[in-house]
């Protein structure tokens, strides 16, 4: 039906069109109207499809089709979202939309011509590389919308979600297609198919390493030119330029100075301090450049890792607070309430932070143009080089799984059945995410088991071991690369040889409860310090004022403490590893007492750096900077764990001949107690409680000492910790930014408990949510755009309209899919649209049209078949069907008849 036209039928059913139509539309504007005090935000549209480009009527633009001359990559024209630039002009958007693109193959019966299976007029894959690596922000959208075929998605729109069984369908048909060829080229291609994402697979994988190279030789570099620089080469570490211990080709700055002009200390602490600032500046800077002011109609807190963010207030329409299934406040896949005129609109940096809760949040589905983009990847990698460098209490760990996703994203336009597929894509950015944590930990299994545990919301069995392939490819090729010289793929590697004590067990499981504490009380101080000093108004309207004031706090009480100084990275290395005179990654800390007596310095030692770091971890913790968590909690955790470590060694050496200790053989004058043991299991317990992260930290910390005989101490702190911090911050650092800053996302993990049934959840049916079709088929154009822009103030973007003949319900049109077709209108003030496949009686209207689709013909848009529940189904039922299915709504029937809906929207997020 969707290349038939429908002329005849059509001015019979508009010659028979009485005026309840008419009527309905009076109605509907009356109920929508805007009060002109709103125009302040309501301005800026609060539809995705406020400024879109329309195009020009289909049905008579001949002259107008692609043919032989029309350039393959087109033109690109302004998005239909006007996003607001900092000085407050409507400039270009700088989302790109590359979530979802183009249509489905072989097909372009919007522009009139029609549909092919096997021949396209697509791009080369040499010309899809060039457009891989574009940044694709201002592409049409009413080009990439142009097939309507049930193998073909209409492009989700912006802050919207993916519809994973319409995804689902979709590939069924793509691949159903071809197979269906039975020569030797459909053959070749139907391999070629499948070889697809393992071609991806491996790319991803070798990208990702390749990048994590350059990051970790870059940023070893910048961080060793704040004390000063190689005489050799100014691009040379000072690992590399003296791999060995201090040389004479080191150079400091105080002596490169002489001493002047604060003599040679200070002047060595001047530069320091001023590196550091300007370090940190510049990738502030940077990361300020991908600055986006969306509406306030979006309702979103913020999408950055802002603890500070005011949350969003009730308000909108009507009955909207009862639209949430999940009866917990679990924030949804939709951006709320319109807000009163006086809300602002949201703004957030997509390289700030390290962007897991946010890939997180776009792995379950939710649609965020750009925050995937070549451009962020770009400028995230450049600033995490400078942010790390420039010694702020912050990590390179959390900012890879970020970066590794672009890339995933951007690798996915090479091929069209990922481009155009979102369902099939986030296949791919799952397996990418988790070859960021491979190339971060070194840790291949723990890579995969991060996407199972954390990121992942759909991971198809087939999905796991492409993931697995993809993180052996990339710790493969970082190994080759080599980046610190020592064929270790991170810094921390460490390798233990003396096995542990079984009196030992007490102290580890003490170390898990102390870490989780930790890292739940991390949890509770950021959250504080981010309401109290991040939403000071001058701070606030500021991002590079808190960078730099951190930044001197930073360089001001770090300098002096040996340990608060040194990379975060090697210093976690020091902490973990044993004492050993062979290891030559070993600094000169003064962590290895050669008596009981040199221990009591070392704590007081201890103590000092875990204060100091712990602070500064916490007011870092948000700042607009590239920055992770993961090493930086993990570095606060070992401070806390070498500490305990040596008053358990203290403890061996001081009651030697105590029957618990008897079986503690001394090393010459040292006990058999290994410190580095503590901090590397305090370190993965504080991870643990800042993450919670469980059975993957187990992995991780088993794959960086490679020794099976600490599995099980390691695995026996990780569930204490766990258990303490559920006790104390019931929710993860992750799931706190999740909630808090309303994140469009549906936990899968934490089930609620329903006592409850569909009914008392279910509002109130409203006309203007309604498409009646009882007296005619036909409806005015305008009288269904005022019920779109309904659903937009209600932040209800991806929603949808229940058509319903005599109370029955018989279909459902998706509000992008109405949004599209009425964009494409060729008079929208006079059009009347068909909402209903009505029979032909007349077949020769498909050569009167030339095979050209009526534009005001919606039936190719209506879902015929909406999901629909009795009004009496358990809450359960309703629950599972959003998670497992990735639902958007679901329609109710009250004896067969249409009551209502329900969405995966919240009514509001919690205060």
């Amino acid at each position: 039906m969707a290349g038939r036209r429908h002329a005849p039928r059509m001015r019979e059913l508009r010659d028979g069109q009485n005026d309840s139509n008419q009527n309905s539309q009076n109605e509907s504007d009356g109920l929508l109207s805007v009060e002109p005090s709103q125009q302040s935000y309501l301005s800026v549209p609060s539809s995705p499809s406020s400024y879109r480009r329309t195009r020009p009527n289909m049905t008579s633009q001949a002259g107008g089709a692609p043919d032989e001359r029309t350039a393959l990559l087109g033109t690109t024209r302004s998005s239909r979202i006007r996003i607001a630039s900092a000085h407050g002009t409507p400039r270009a958007p700088t989302l790109s939309r590359n979530q979802s693109y183009g249509t489905g193959e072989g097909t372009d019966t919007v522009r009139g011509n029609p549909p092919t299976r096997h021949h396209s007029r697509a791009n080369s894959w040499g010309q899809r590389l060039v457009r891989a690596l574009a940044d694709r922000q201002e592409e049409s959208v009413s080009e990439s919308k142009g097939s309507h075929f049930p193998e073909d998605r209409v492009w989700y729109d912006q802050f919207t979600s993916t519809d994973w069984v319409h995804d689902s369908i979709a590939d069924a048909h793509r691949v159903k297609a071809l197979r269906s060829r039975k020569d030797f080229w459909g053959r070749v291609y139907i391999l070629f198919d499948g070889a697809q994402g393992w071609i991806l697979s491996a790319l991803v994988g070798f990208v990702i390493a390749v990048l994590a190279y350059i990051v970790d030789v870059t940023e070893s570099t910048f961080f060793d030119f704040k004390d000063g620089y190689c005489a050799r080469g100014w691009l040379i570490s000072e690992k590399r330029c003296c791999p060995h211990g201090p040389c004479t080709d080191w150079r400091d700055w105080g002596e490169v100075m002489h001493g002047w002009p604060f003599g040679e200390r200070w002047t060595e602490f001047v530069i320091y301090l001023g590196l550091v600032i300007t370090l940190a500046s510049v990738s502030c800077l940077l990361t300020l450049t991908t600055k986006t002011v969306v509406p306030s109609a979006y309702r979103l807190s913020t999408l950055d890792e802002n603890l500070a963010a005011a949350p969003v207030s009730p308000g909108g329409d009507g009955d909207e607070g009862v639209d949430s299934p999940n009866g917990n406040g679990t924030p949804s896949r939709r951006a709320s309430v319109a807000p009163p005129a006086s809300a602002p609109p949201m703004i957030y940096y997509s390289a700030a932070g390290s962007g897991v809760a946010e890939v997180r949040v776009i792995l379950s589905g939710f649609v965020l143009h750009g925050f995937l983009g070549l451009k962020t990847l770009i400028i995230k990698t450049v600033g995490l080089v400078l942010s790390v460098a420039s010694g702020l209490s912050l990590g390179k760990e959390g900012p890879y799984v970020h970066i590794a996703t672009c890339v995933g994203n951007i690798a996915c336009r090479l091929f069209s059945k990922y481009d155009r597929n979102d369902a099939k894509r986030r296949e791919v950015l799952s397996a990418a995410a988790a070859a960021g944590v491979a190339v971060a930990f070194g840790a291949p299994l723990g890579g995969v088991l991060f996407g199972l545990e954390e990121v992942a919301y759909f991971f198809p069995a087939k999905t796991l071991f492409r993931t697995f392939f993809c993180c052996i490819t990339a710790a493969l090729t970082l190994k080759f690369l080599n980046p610190y010289g020592t064929q270790k793929i991170v810094m921390f590697q460490v390798r233990y040889l003396i096995d542990w004590e079984y009196f030992e067990l007490v102290s580890f499981i003490l170390v898990g409860v102390l870490g989780g504490a930790a890292g739940a009380l991390f949890i509770k101080a950021s959250r504080k310090w981010a309401v109290t000093f991040r939403r000071i108004p001058v701070i606030k309207k500021h991002p590079l004022l808190e960078v730099v004031l951190v930044a001197l706090v930073t360089g001001l009480i770090g300098y002096w403490n040996g340990l608060t100084k040194m990379p975060v990275a090697k210093l976690l290395y020091n902490l973990a590893a044993p004492c050993d005179d062979r290891d030559n990654n070993l600094e000169d800390l003064g962590l290895c007492p050669d008596s009981k007596a040199d221990i009591p310095p070392i704590l007081w030692r201890l103590l000092w750096a875990f204060l100091i770091k712990g602070f500064l971890t916490i007011i870092t913790f948000g700042i607009k900077v590239p920055a992770g968590i993961y090493v930086p909690s993990m570095v606060v955790g070992g401070l806390m764990g070498r500490l305990i470590g040596h008053m358990v060694q203290w403890l061996v050496l001081a009651f030697p001949d105590s029957a618990m200790f008897s079986s503690c053989n001394k090393v010459s004058s040292v006990s058999c107690i290994q410190p580095g043991v503590y901090g590397l299991i305090a370190a993965g317990s504080t991870m643990c409680g800042v993450t919670r992260l469980s059975v993957t930290l187990a992995v991780i910390l088993f794959e960086l000492t490679g020794s099976l005989d600490y599995v099980l101490p390691f695995s026996l702190a990780i569930l204490v910790a766990k258990w303490t911090a559920d006790a104390i911050e019931p929710l993860s650092i992750y799931d706190l930014l999740t909630e808090m800053n309303s994140y469009p996302f549906l936990n899968n993990k934490h089930k609620p408990v329903f006592t409850s049934e569909l009914i008392d959840i279910v509002p109130r049916a409203r006309r203007e949510r309604i498409i009646d079709i009882s007296n005619s088929p036909l409806v005015p154009a305008t009288s269904l755009r005022s019920k779109l822009e309904s659903l937009h103030r209600a932040g209800e973007l991806d929603g949808g309209l229940p058509i319903i003949r005599n109370d029955i319900l018989v279909g459902l049109i998706p509000a992008p899919d109405l949004e599209y077709a009425l964009d494409n209108l060729p008079d929208e003030s006079t059009a009347l649209c068909l909402m209903a496949n009505v029979p032909s009686i007349d077949d020769s209207d498909d050569e009167e049209g030339g095979g050209r689709r009526d534009p005001t013909d919606f039936s190719p848009y209506i879902d015929p078949a909406p999901m629909a529940l009795d009004i009496r189904s358990p809450m359960d039922l309703v629950y599972e069907l959003f998670v497992k299915l990735g639902l958007r709504y679901i329609c109710i029937l009250r004896d067969g008849k249409y009551a209502g809906m329900v969405s995966n929207f919240p009514p509001n997020p919690r205060p």
